[in-house]
């Protein structure tokens, strides 16, 4: 029986562009859920929903609130993970801000908001996932929860995220939260899919 190839390292180069366009789609995937006024999970959509509360842009608020979370990257995940998800969060954040500036929508269903914008933010966590970074918050403690064998990331954060969509009722329409909800099924069914042990070896 043939032996399974040995486990390669992401060269460096691998793992910038990796960082470029796993922010970019997820940047964009959180333009079309602005514009649809939908809700999303995590920091991501703590911070949406403060964003449509109060009026401030998402991309500020989003850096801020993550803020807290790299203590417990740096204590649990290493230092080359925590500096990874900075730059990730730092690059949403900028991302977020100027995608409007490049693109803009005539007419968006918001039906496909929720179910593009979602595919669109589950493969972009796919691919900062397999290059070791995440979202910050609660991506952090997903990642962590799935290295030490305890449970999936996309099943922890499924959870994560309804109790998110049940605090979105208080702010959003009803269905504006049902279409949320259709789109986190979306994400998480992407990261619970391919983001588990065995099936991607590489690694940075």
């Amino acid at each position: 029986m043939a032996e399974p190839d040995a486990v390669q390292r992401h060269r460096f180069y691998e793992d910038m562009l990796a960082l470029l366009l796993g922010t970019l789609l997820a940047a964009l995937g959180l333009t079309l859920y602005t514009h649809a006024m939908l809700a999303v999970g995590g920091v991501a959509g703590v911070s949406l929903l403060l964003s449509y509360a109060s009026g401030y842009g998402f991309g500020p608020i989003f850096f801020v609130i993550n803020l807290p979370f790299y203590i417990l990257a740096i204590h649990r995940m290493g230092w080359p993970f925590t500096l990874r998800t900075f730059a990730a969060v730092a690059l949403v954040s900028l991302f977020s801000r100027l995608t409007p500036m490049w693109i803009s929508f005539e007419y968006l269903d918001p039906i496909y908001a929720a179910v593009s914008g979602g595919g669109l933010i589950g493969i972009g966590l796919l691919i900062l996932f397999r290059h070791r970074a995440g979202l910050g918050g609660l991506n952090i403690l997903a990642v962590y929860l799935q290295d030490r064998g305890l449970v999936r990331a996309g099943y922890f954060q499924l959870g994560v995220d309804l109790a998110i969509l049940v605090a979105a009722c208080f702010v959003l329409p009803l269905d504006k939260v049902a279409l949320s909800l259709i789109g986190a099924v979306v994400i998480n069914l992407i990261l619970a899919i391919n983001h588990r042990p065995g099936r991607y070896v590489g690694m940075s």
